[in-house]
Parts: C-alpha cells; structure tokens; sequence
C-alpha cells in the first residue's frame, strides 16, 4: 500500500491507510447505486459519515455537481484533503470536520443526500426522518446499510415519508472477495514488514479479530443500497 506523499504515518496510520485503499475496491456500488438514480443537473449532495472521501470523489465525478462531505475523523478528513488536491474535483467538493450528532441544515437545499455506513450510528429511522426536511422536494436519499432487519427497514421507508425506488445487496461473497481477503492480504503482508515491532503487531490484533469473525459469521456481513426518493 502506497502512502500519500509528503506524510510520515505513525502506526494507526498506516492500517487506516491500508484499509481505507482496500475500501476502494467497495466504491463500483457507489456508482451502480447512483445510476439508479434518474439524471439530475448539477446536483448538491450531502454525503454523511465521507471517510477518506472514496465514494465522495466518486459522486463528484459521476454527478458533475457539488458535494458536501463531512466525518468527525479529523485524520480521515486530512488524507481525504490530500486525495482531492490530486484530482481535478477540488472546487467540486467541500470538506467539513462535524460529528453527526450536530448536524444543522436549512431545509431543502440537497437534491441527493448520500450516507454509506453511517445511519447506524443514530438509528435507521431517526436518520430517515431527521434528513429528510434537508431535501429539497422529490430529493433523493441513499443509504448503505448492513442487512439485518431489512424488512422492517422498507416498513419504514415507506412511513417516514419516502418512496422506495429500489435496493439491491452486496452479499457476504462480496464483502469476502472484495474488502475481507484482500485486507487479510494486506495484514499478512503489514505483518511480515514490521516482524520485530511488538506495539504494531498488537494493534493488528482487533482488525483480525473482525476478519476472523467475518469468517464465522459471513452471513451477519453482507449489506444493502436503499435508493428512496422523497
């Protein structure tokens, strides 16, 4: 895994950093997600909970509009900064440091608000309902989300006030070929580089117990686009 340029990484940095290039591999759904939507010109999006911005670099080139991306992980946000001057979408897109707890937004003003992985942290409905005054009238909004509870999940779409226009999974085949082996991968190799450092190699511990919990239990790990429309 390649460093940005001109950084020095300090340990956590660079597993963040490794995971963060294999999420990538995860960001062809962003764009199958976002071509399920109908074409909209010049679009302001909302991207809740960016990251290192992956699928927000993707939604600026894919919808040629503006794209507010925000995180409460200063140093995803940081690496995100670096990605972006690197592209040519730098004007395209705005990087906020705020915690999704206290968000404020005028009412109406997004055409897309996008949040991949995120919603959990505050509930599958209070999100659907406190985002939607955001939209403007007949906006879209898409969510990544894991599997569980998916029937209730389209009960509550339709009664918060949104039409479901689609959705489609990413399977625990996908996650395991596309995000979980390549990781190991990458662990495997982080883990032949720095033999001889004892405090790098405990921090690897919690990220293979999640792999190793993903092999025990693949089926919790598959996940869902939910493409609604206000």
């Amino acid at each position: 895994m390649d460093n940005y340029p001109g950084t020095k990484m300090n340990a956590n940095d660079i597993i963040k950093n490794c995971k963060e290039q294999v999420r990538e591999r995860i960001v062809q759904y962003t764009t199958r997600a976002f071509h399920l939507l109908p074409v909209l010109e010049r679009p302001l999006i909302l991207d809740i909970g960016c990251g290192a911005g992956a699928p927000s670099v993707e939604l600026a080139r894919l919808s040629k509009g503006h794209v507010v991306a925000f995180d409460i992980d200063q140093s995803s946000l940081d690496k995100f900064r670096e990605k972006v001057k690197m592209t040519s979408f730098a004007g395209k897109i705005s990087i906020v440091y705020c915690s999704l707890l206290a968000l404020s937004f005028f009412n109406e003003i997004f055409d897309i608000i996008w949040a991949e992985g995120s919603i959990m942290f505050i509930g599958f409905e209070k999100g659907l309902r406190e985002w939607k005054p955001w939209l403007k009238p007949n906006g879209y909004l898409v969510i990544h989300d894991d599997v569980q509870h998916i029937t209730k999940k389209l009960e509550l779409i339709h009664t918060c006030g949104y039409k479901l226009i689609t959705y489609f999974h990413l399977s625990k085949e996908i996650w395991w070929d596309e995000y979980y082996k390549p990781l190991q991968e990458e662990f495997d190799k982080l883990r032949v580089q720095h033999a001889d450092d004892e405090e790098f190699l405990e921090l690897l511990d919690p990220e293979q117990e999640e792999i190793d919990n993903v092999r025990k239990s693949p089926e919790r790990h598959a996940s869902v686009f939910f493409i609604m429309k206000k």
